[in-house]
């Protein structure tokens, strides 16, 4: 088949390019087509940031933040009045005049409560709750140097055996009470045994200045009556009623020692 040979197309077929070359032509002659104007872009979307924590960080500025109340200190409690009771606070820090002083309030206040005793209070045990040892050594101190001064030779030994009679006795005298059973403190019984030393002071005391043998008798009598009658209520509670005489009668017997070591100094 040569280039000259046409074929002959299907009627339908040559319809449609009529009609196409139709609408090419009616395009042509009608003039450029009015061109749509362009679709302005889209504004641009703020970009989610993306972050593996599980809270999102804010950009709001944080709340302003009110100062934390700073919390005033509490004024100092009161110190405890001196009644006897409890331990003093933190003293190492007062002046020594104030020392001093509580202290001698301290021995003042006990001493009331052992020379004028009343036994038939339910707890006689709280007179002495609060012991001190300074009141105990003073009246063994004064019972030593007041035999010694009435003594008219060897007075340092006087008051050594006057002095070591009054301290190992009332260790053993509180060692008793212990071994027995006695519900009180070492050195409570030993402030107690002291403090009822007082009365047999003020007796010896008299008897150096009276000497006179009549006198001294009915004096040493009369202090160890009130010394004895001062330690009753005391040691009588601290041991079982069933042992209450095991514990009185070492303590009479060192008061009666004492005793005669007044009437026999000359």
């Amino acid at each position: 088949m040569s280039h000259g040979d046409t074929i002959p197309l299907h009627a339908s077929s040559q319809s449609d390019i009529d009609e196409i070359e139709n609408l090419i032509h009616a395009s042509v002659q009608s003039g450029p087509s009015t061109v749509l104007p362009a679709r302005p872009p889209s504004p641009t979307r703020a970009s989610i940031p993306v972050s593996s924590s599980p809270f999102m960080p804010s950009n709001l500025p944080p709340p302003p933040q009110k100062p934390a109340p700073v919390p005033s200190a509490p004024p100092p409690p009161p110190p405890p009045p001196a009644t006897g009771f409890g331990s003093a606070p933190n003293t190492l820090t007062e002046p020594v005049w104030d020392t001093v002083k509580r202290d001698l309030s301290r021995i003042v206040s006990n001493l009331k409560l052992v020379v004028f005793p009343n036994p038939f209070r339910d707890d006689p045990g709280k007179a002495l709750r609060d012991w001190d040892l300074w009141g105990p050594f003073f009246f063994i101190v004064f019972l030593g140097l007041v035999l010694s001064w009435s003594a008219s030779v060897k007075k340092s030994q006087v008051f050594a055996v006057a002095f070591a009679l009054l301290a190992a006795g009332a260790v053993i005298l509180t060692l008793n009470v212990l071994l027995l059973g006695g519900h009180i403190i070492f050195f409570q019984s030993l402030s107690l045994l002291g403090y009822c030393l007082f009365p047999l002071d003020i007796g010896a005391l008299i008897c150096m200045l009276k000497d006179n043998v009549i006198l001294k008798i009915v004096v040493v009598c009369v202090t160890l009556a009130w010394s004895s009658w001062a330690a009753y209520p005391f040691m009588s509670t601290a041991v079982n009623p069933r042992r209450k005489a095991l514990a009185l009668y070492p303590v009479l017997l060192m008061y009666v020692s004492v005793g005669f070591l007044i009437i026999a100094i000359d």
